[in-house]
């Protein structure tokens, strides 16, 4: 996935103020660059407070970019997303009740009250981190998500390094301080060395910043080459046919697919033993797989994301998350949660799911 977040902040930091009526900060120019990015996203996430506060609709407006998206074969609003751990949600809300879009929930507990105004997707008690919200996203097949805030939400995203770009617009007219009713300051503290756009915009001053660069190119194609060695996997009634390539810290490329040379091996481990008999260097590798790696295993003592994770990996690229028929995977989950830069790309899940038509025939 990749994800952008964006803020329009004030002069000294505010996004919002004390008052009742919403406050302002965005010119029209800022706003229609706000509304161009939304609309190139497959879904908008915003926290419960600035529904409750603002109760912004997140719908596009111009009938060109709804009619662009709906030529694309997506509903004519990206997904709405939102996030709450007290459940005080109104299903009269405009995030529920305007706008042709799917719209998720979630929240620590269940919330039967909005399930028939949205999907709700419940952390069963732990608490709500941007890693859990992007893998379950993910597994919905949204690809690019659009984050909007508030200051807690953009923080956690930032604190879990889970955003790719940022893009923060500054009205340097707009000033408020403490006593002037200025609350929720967003101030991101960023490596300096972070490469960084800069652009004048309707009176605003824009600074995008690329977080992590954009790989999907390169992705695509080693994930392509992951799908092809898959298909050489002789089909079997109780594992996946997958495909896995490794890409060395010196960039040395080593491929594998399941039980390539024994009949308990998945892809990935075939892959890196290729790498390790090549004494290549693995820490800080990329490992491509056409499935998501496996979190639990009956027939070896290790699963694929504790293989991956020992020898150092730095990157994990999948297309398709595994489905829930010989086991519950949380591979992508644990991996991200070990700081591990993970990437599925839900575009390319049906071509391996049709690899592995002879388990559903």
């Amino acid at each position: 996935m990749r994800i952008t977040l964006s803020a329009a902040v004030t002069a000294d930091g505010y996004l919002d103020s004390c008052a009742p009526e919403r406050l302002i900060i965005s010119t029209p120019e800022d706003w229609a660059a706000v509304h161009a990015l939304r609309a190139d996203h497959d879904a908008i996430l915003v926290g419960a407070e600035t529904l409750r506060c603002d109760d912004p609709a997140l719908v596009l407006r111009d009938p060109q970019a709804r009619l662009a998206r709906i030529e694309k074969g997506l509903r004519p609003d990206p997904t709405k997303v939102t996030l709450t751990r007290s459940g005080r949600l109104s299903p009269g809300l405009h995030f529920f009740t305007q706008g042709e879009a799917d719209r998720y929930v979630f929240s620590t507990h269940e919330l039967p009250e909005l399930s028939s105004v949205a999907t709700v997707i419940s952390s069963n008690g732990e608490p709500l981190t941007a890693r859990f919200v992007v893998t379950e996203l993910e597994k919905r097949g949204i690809g690019r998500l659009f984050v909007e805030g508030g200051s807690r939400i953009l923080g956690l995203f930032l604190s879990e390094r889970m955003a790719d770009t940022l893009r923060l617009a500054v009205n340097p007219a707009l000033r408020l301080g403490p006593g002037q009713g200025g609350r929720a300051r967003f101030e991101p503290r960023l490596p300096a060395d972070t490469p960084c756009r800069e652009e004048r915009l309707g009176g605003m001053e824009v600074r995008t910043w690329t977080l992590h660069p954009d790989t999907t190119e390169e992705d695509l194609a080693y994930l392509r080459l992951a799908i092809s060695e898959s298909r050489r996997c002789t089909p079997a009634p109780t594992s996946y046919r997958v495909g896995a390539v490794v890409v060395a810290a010196d960039g040395r490329v080593f491929k594998g697919y399941t039980h390539e040379t024994s009949p308990t091996h998945h892809a990935e481990q075939e892959a890196v033993a290729k790498a390790l008999q090549a004494c290549a260097e693995l820490r800080g590798a990329a490992i491509y797989s056409s499935m998501e790696p496996c979190s639990t295993r009956a027939s070896e003592p290790e699963s694929c994301s504790q293989l991956i994770l020992r020898h150092g990996f730095s990157r994990v690229v999948f297309a398709l998350y595994e489905p829930d028929r010989f086991v519950c995977c949380r591979g992508a989950l644990l991996l991200r949660e070990a700081g591990v830069d993970v990437r599925a790309y839900p575009s390319l899940g049906e071509e391996v799911l049709a690899v592995n038509a002879h388990l559903w025939r």
